[in-house]
């Protein structure tokens, strides 16, 4: 569920960047649904692995997506709406998923093929909507080298953004930096349950 995710929202930053002029992604093969050209092998795979079997808090990534502004028609607007394409197709997905989790129909009491069939269907989905919720809302934080980091760059004045561009090398310093704090979960926690508990109709 993961690599699939992540392989829509990298394919979404790439149609992005295409429909806005710059063809570097989809001449690189990028404008795919096909996980092997979007995943990254350590970050993809084995630091996640490594996440789920030791509990260490690392980080995981995908193959960024390359992007030219000298492509692009207006460079500072369109690079911010590229940056947003990841993580809005995180949200259509998760949307989509809270959908076929509704129209799933309950199983009857005793029915135990039934529940059988359901049941595993109900946990697949109710997991495919909370991590494109955490992906969506993690990568929309405002740090780069994150989405939400770039859509600040382009919405930001010229001055503003040069000061958060500064910020680029040191992305992942900050990010374990507000893990450790117990910041980005007081950041995150909040807002992605509060989506999740909509979309799934939680009390």
């Amino acid at each position: 569920m993961l690599i699939a995710s992540l392989s829509v929202h990298e394919a979404a930053h790439a149609w992005a960047a295409d429909r806005l002029g710059d063809p570097t992604a989809r001449h690189l093969g990028r404008l795919s649904l096909n996980p092997a050209v979007h995943v990254d092998p350590i970050g993809t795979l084995l630091f996640p692995l490594i996440s789920m079997l030791t509990n260490l808090p690392l980080i995981g990534w995908a193959k960024p997506v390359p992007v030219d502004p000298r492509h692009l028609r207006h460079p500072k607007r369109d690079f911010a709406i590229i940056a947003a394409a990841g993580p809005a197709s995180n949200m259509v997905m998760a949307i989509l998923g809270a959908v076929i989790l509704a129209v799933i129909p309950d199983s009857a009491p005793g029915d135990i093929a039934g529940g059988a069939v359901t049941g595993p269907l109900v946990s697949l989905f109710r997991g495919f909507v909370v991590i494109n919720v955490l992906l969506a809302v993690f990568n929309m934080l405002p740090v780069p080298p994150l989405d939400g980091g770039n859509v600040l760059i382009g919405v930001l004045p010229h001055a503003g953004a040069r000061v958060v561009e500064q910020l680029r090398p040191y992305g992942f310093l900050v990010l374990y930096a507000l893990m450790f704090t117990g910041t980005l979960n007081f950041l995150l926690g909040d807002v992605a349950f509060s989506i999740v508990r909509l979309l799934l109709r939680l009390p």
